[in-house]
């Protein structure tokens, strides 16, 4: 990125540009009652340790921190370096985050006595990135409707008991560049904002996929079940997988 300033010196100046890029937004499992229960001190110990591992994650796979938001990161990729597998990058540092977590669980356990869980959502769009503010203090950040859909996927992990989604697009472009994960679909849902309904996915390794391969199954089952109108066969079908994971 230095490089490219040092060549383009014009790009240290407000404005912006469309392109597309993958967003990616995570946040922590009723944070604010894990806060409340800290004291300042280890609760600022927490969270250094717990961003200091996502973000680690998120550099490593080429992608650029927009912010940090209390327990929330705010990143994309495909700006301001260009990277055409941008969606599979994006998708496979929020998989390795996911499993980060868990490596580091045990420690974080000792500072908040609790287990922590993180929801990720990942979208894939047309966005304007640039700098933006004032012309004396300015961030490099990203707007547009797209980085509303990645917020809200995240947001939406939490109604159907996940924690990573991603959309569609995200999906496609991956798979179009060789990324090897297992995408299950989990739903259509009507996003605010948005008039279509939105394509949600889940992504697993194989070996996830395989260990819960026949809760997988026949969720796949029910959902098209529900897709057909066929609403209480769906729940039937749901309700005896409800407790399998």
């Amino acid at each position: 990125v230095i490089e490219q300033l040092i060549t383009n010196p014009e790009k240290l100046k407000l404005g912006g540009e469309r392109r597309e890029i993958s967003i990616f937004f995570s946040d922590i499992q009723d944070f604010t009652s894990i806060s409340e229960n800290l004291s300042p001190e280890k609760l600022t110990e927490f969270l250094n340790f717990y961003l200091s591992k996502f973000t680690d994650i998120i550099l490593n796979y080429g992608g650029t921190i927009d912010k940090y938001e209390g327990d929330s990161i705010i990143a994309f990729w495909n700006a301001p370096a260009e990277q055409k597998d941008h969606a599979k990058k994006a998708i496979e540092a929020a998989i390795e985050c996911q499993k980060e977590l868990n490596r580091i669980q045990s420690d974080l356990i000792k500072i908040t006595r609790e287990k922590i869980y993180t929801r990720i959502g990942i979208n894939t769009g047309i966005a304007v990135v640039g700098n933006m503010g004032s012309n004396k203090r300015f961030d490099y950040t990203m707007l547009g409707d797209s980085v509303n859909l990645a917020s809200r996927l995240e947001g939406i992990n939490k109604q159907f008991a996940l924690y990573t989604l991603c959309s569609e697009e995200t999906k496609t472009q991956a798979e179009k560049f060789g990324c090897n994960l297992k995408f299950i679909e989990i739903a259509k849902v009507q996003v605010v904002g948005k008039s279509k309904a939105v394509t949600v996915f889940t992504p697993l390794t194989e070996k996830e996929f395989e260990k819960n391969k026949s809760f997988w199954n026949k969720f796949e089952e029910a959902r098209n079940l529900f897709y057909q109108d066929e609403i209480e066969k769906a729940k039937i079908l749901f309700g005896e997988i409800s407790n399998d994971l």
